[in-house]
């Protein structure tokens, strides 16, 4: 085999991750999973190694899809890799929808049903899970993460490290005045968000409004 390909993480995100970025491998790849601290040697029928087993296996091209839903944790293991010559893989789904959208950063993960909409930006380490949406003329930094059916209409703005909840809905921007979700927010399952949400703020609701913890 010519290439060895890992998907990071063999929890819930891996697993849902793994049956779509095997529709995209060439026919002479193997793909694993790679956990840090396995409880298992085999998931849906792949071998479960830690990152030390993977580096040793004799395969020359090593790629590795980090699923990891914590945004974080993403970055510091893309970083892990790419300094041991690991290639960052992007893995986009054949079944998502990439509608006339603009360039997709290394190491994106989106979905099967997924949708990216025309001119939107997209950078690097991005997770789209299921059915999420990220409509047209939208900017995304790097590691940004969308739950399941989270949906952001057009003309938005999301910072790195935004995390977008199950079912929220981000209403869409004005031409030249988008709709800004800051670096590190976080958008709370369901909520509708109507107007910006600042850096490092968490917001729940409809309509959202910032977390008020007890």
């Amino acid at each position: 085999m010519t290439a060895l390909v890992g998907v990071y993480g063999a929890s819930g995100c891996g697993r849902t991750v793994m049956p779509f970025l095997r529709e995209t491998l060439e026919a002479d790849c193997e793909a694993v999973f790679i956990d840090d601290t396995p409880q298992r040697t085999e998931v849906n029928g792949h071998r479960v190694l830690t990152f030390a087993q993977f580096l040793a296996r004799p395969q020359a091209d090593k790629q590795v899809c980090i699923a990891i839903a914590n945004s974080r944790v993403r970055a510091t293991l893309a970083a892990k890799c790419l300094a041991e010559g690991v290639r960052w893989r992007t893995c986009l789904s054949p079944r998502a929808l990439l509608l006339d959208s603009g360039p997709i950063g290394e190491g994106a993960i989106v979905s099967p049903f997924a949708t990216i909409g025309a001119n939107a930006v997209i950078g690097r380490g991005l997770l789209a899970d299921l059915y999420a949406c990220v409509n047209h003329d939208c900017v995304l930094g790097d590691f940004v993460t969308l739950a399941p059916y989270a949906n952001c209409n057009g003309t938005v703005k999301i910072g790195d490290h935004a995390y977008i909840g199950s079912g929220a809905l981000i209403r869409q921007g004005q031409p030249g005045k988008p709709l800004v979700i800051g670096a590190g927010a976080v958008i709370g399952m369901g909520a509708v968000v109507t107007r910006d949400v600042p850096a490092g703020m968490t917001v729940v609701g409809n309509p959202a409004r910032p977390l008020v913890k007890g």
